[in-house]
């Protein structure tokens, strides 16, 4: 069991390396904490002095010390059930943000179906002392898996176990812009935010949202695997409800690279032919070549798009701080987490972990397969605490996933689905295609689950 000291460690050539390979991560850190699209090589070590080499001001370890990063859905969820899994564990959850706020029923904020608090009324302290772990605000710079040393901006701390749950980073490459082209890039971040990753883009949206006075609002929908498959589509339904409902006049350019909609298509289309059809104009095998955010210009395969407000989402990768360590799997076309894809510790370590939207199995980026998922990581960790080389059968993670589509009054459709561990796509799927006042009421109730289970 490692307990933090200040005593000075014993070197060895492993530090020794690790303490010199600085420059290259350090440099490509800022623009990775506001996920550019940059890439690291593979190689890569992280940064480990930034903030300086002191020790993280935490208690000391009193049990095997798990130290999870990040506190979204499956770090919180993680921090919880390791106490659970295992009460003597010490947890210890960092997290950069010193305020939760989810993305996941966020869509609902931007009409006015939900208020901030229902999105933002969480406490990590709350949380923490309901749960029996330690939170800290800090963030994490760097790490020495032959030490299990973790480093961050506010000192360094030891791990017996450690969990990254960092969630996702934009790439704007999926847009056609290039990585170094940083100009376009922080222009579209804040003028056309996606929305899915800082709770300020969510400001902004719902703040052009319920300030759009008509014209062409463009919602985009990203390439690859990205967070919450079904948001774009039920976003085009938000604002086109909104308008609806407010009398704004003007349309809503769905802008799809799929030849069609991904999920839920049954609901979605009927969505959009019976509640917004002189509203959405809905356009699929569109991929997004370059964007002009000035000149407010799209530029896709076939021709050039002029608009006048628009949430552009240009696709995901794992979160940034996984390139800064050089945990990325070289088989992920989104430099997601190098896991074992049925017990997630990274490929020869069963000592650090990764889970969350990093995954790079094709599940779904959401919020009800984040927590259910770390259930399992949890029982794994708690498991191999006892026995690093127990084999621990394999649970599939579960997607529930509601959709509001129309706000006069409120309706919903969902599905339900667990995952083949052959292919990692749906298995076992229900779905509800028929947009109803029941539905939407269990998003709602939905959402207060997750929730519950996090924090409580």
């Amino acid at each position: 069991m490692h307990s933090d000291s200040p005593d000075k460690p014993a070197a060895n050539p492993a530090r020794r390396r690790f303490m010199r390979d600085t420059t290259l991560a350090t440099a490509a850190a800022a623009a990775g904490a506001a996920g550019l699209g940059a890439v690291l090589p593979q190689t890569a070590q992280a940064a480990p002095m930034i903030g300086g080499g002191g020790w993280l001001p935490v208690p000391k370890a009193k049990g095997p010390r798990v130290v999870v990063v990040g506190g979204g859905t499956a770090g919180l969820t993680l921090a919880k059930y390791l106490k659970k899994e295992n009460p003597k564990f010490d947890v210890l959850l960092l997290e950069k943000r010193s305020q939760y706020q989810s993305c996941f029923c966020s869509n609902l904020w931007y009409p006015d179906v939900v208020n901030m608090a229902y999105l933002a009324n969480h406490s990590y302290l709350d949380a923490a002392q309901t749960n029996g772990y330690t939170y800290y605000n800090c963030t994490v710079t760097g790490v020495d898996r032959d030490a299990k040393r973790l480093y961050t901006n506010m000192g360094q701390v030891m791990y017996d176990f450690l969990a990254i749950c960092p969630g996702i980073d934009y790439d704007f490459t999926r847009f056609g812009i290039p990585a170094d082209d940083l100009d376009t890039q922080f222009a579209i971040r804040q003028m056309y935010p996606g929305g899915w990753i800082q709770p300020t883009e969510q400001v902004s949206v719902r703040n052009k949202i319920q300030g759009f006075a008509g014209g062409t609002f463009v919602v985009t929908v990203p390439t690859g695997n990205y967070r919450c498959l079904p948001s774009p589509y039920e976003r085009a339904c938000i604002v086109a409800g909104w308008m609806k409902k407010t009398g704004v006049k003007g349309k809503v350019l769905l802008i799809d690279p799929n030849p069609d909609i991904i999920i839920k298509a049954k609901g979605f289309h009927a969505a959009f032919n019976e509640l917004y059809k002189d509203i959405i104009e809905y356009r699929p095998s569109s991929t997004i070549r370059g964007v002009d955010p000035w000149k407010k210009i799209i530029k896709t395969e076939i021709d050039d798009i002029k608009f006048d407000d628009a949430t552009l989402y240009p696709g995901v990768q794992g979160g940034y701080i996984i390139q800064q360590m050089g945990l990325v799997s070289p088989d992920s076309t989104q430099r997601e987490a190098n896991i074992d894809p049925f017990h997630y510790n990274i490929k020869g370590d069963h000592y650090v972990y990764a889970c969350g939207d990093v995954r790079p199995m094709g599940y779904s980026k959401s919020g009800n397969t984040a927590n259910t998922e770390a259930h399992y990581v949890a029982k794994v960790i708690a498991s191999r605490a006892k026995d690093k080389d127990v084999k621990i059968p394999w649970q599939s993670p579960e997607t529930l996933c509601y959709s509001m589509v129309d706000l006069q009054p409120n309706k919903a459709i969902y599905v339900d689905a667990h995952y083949n561990p052959k292919t990692f796509g749906f298995a076992n799927v229900k779905e509800d295609d028929t947009r109803s006042v029941a539905n939407a009421a269990a998003y709602l109730a939905w959402g207060n689950g997750l929730y519950t289970d996090m924090f409580t």
